[in-house]
């Protein structure tokens, strides 16, 4: 599958992404897609998956790395910045509305975890994107607030927003704030502390199956307060009359957040399960992958088949 290393700006940080094109020759320009990776995440890892995938079934796909993280620009190093990831998918969207071979008309927005909401965000304030549909739908706000699984005590996240006032007051100092680890030393730690979704996360991000050197394991200690101002959901109901998709695991701890999303969309949506799946089992586990491309694909072609 052609793939192609882009760079695009987004608020004036370079953005590095990969550009996916299908094989099979086209009478005219495609329908596209943006797809963001989970939080930590990078391009070459479950986003790549996804825009490889969809370039397959005939759409010019672009995974990028987030501002601040992987390949591309942004200082700190690790920052979680809501605002700006939203601007990243918009600016995307900007970008591929340049190219020959795509269609400016018929672009949509694929989300995978974290940014899934983000996805949905970016949509509801860009009148550009005609479809949008998030896999493992979390928001990044909310599960540091209360968890991934909604029952986190209240006390955690305040103690969070002390380490990171703590961080900031040391960095006027000109002293190293630090950095907010995002996992455990040990896969037995991160079962104990998360259960089936911990674990996961941890055999995912730190072993062969699907580490990367430029995913984050750490964030910088502002993301922290700079997610408990955001909500990526208020935009959800702007998306409306344009269709929404979420696909999530039969088991995933996460469902709650991707059902209060449907539940704030005004127009057509769809809370599709696979069977079987967590969380995580979506970014790379082949039998459940596949069914998720599968409904993808049917989404897609529907909401971008035609112009206008």
């Amino acid at each position: 599958m052609p793939r192609t290393t882009v760079r695009f700006d987004s608020a004036g940080i370079t953005l590095a992404g990969h550009l996916y094109t299908p094989q099979a020759p086209a009478p005219g320009p495609r329908p596209a897609l943006v797809v963001g990776h989970p939080g930590t995440g990078v391009k070459e890892q479950a986003s790549g998956t996804y825009a490889r995938r969809m370039a397959e079934r005939g759409f010019v796909a672009l995974a990028f790395d987030a501002a601040f993280q992987g390949e591309s620009g942004g200082l700190p190093r690790g920052l979680e910045d809501p605002a700006q990831r939203v601007e990243d998918f918009k600016a995307a969207v900007s970008y591929l509305t340049t190219l020959d071979e795509v269609d400016a008309e018929r672009i949509g927005l694929l989300g995978i975890c974290a940014s899934g909401a983000y996805a949905l965000a970016a949509t509801g304030a860009d009148p550009r994107v005609r479809a949008v549909a998030a896999v493992s739908t979390a928001e990044p706000a909310r599960q540091f607030r209360l968890g991934a699984d909604g029952a986190q005590d209240p006390a955690v996240f305040r103690a969070l927003l002390e380490a990171a006032a703590a961080a900031r007051s040391a960095a006027a100092r000109g002293e190293d704030p630090g950095a907010l680890s995002v996992f455990p030393e040990t896969a037995e730690q991160a079962l104990a502390l998360g259960g089936r979704h911990g674990a996961d996360g941890f055999a995912y991000y730190c072993t062969p199956r699907g580490r990367h050197e430029r995913s984050a394991k750490t964030l910088a200690w502002e993301s922290v307060d700079r997610m408990a101002l955001h909500d990526a959901f208020l935009a959800v109901p702007l998306i409306g009359p344009r269709p929404i998709l979420q696909i999530i695991g039969e088991h995933a701890v996460t469902a709650w957040m991707a059902v209060e999303a449907h539940q704030r969309a005004t127009g057509p949506k769809e809370l599709h399960r696979i069977e079987g799946a967590g969380h995580v089992d979506l970014y790379d586990r082949k039998q459940y992958v596949d069914p998720a491309v599968d409904k993808l694909t049917a989404f897609y072609t529907a909401h971008l088949a035609t112009t206008g």
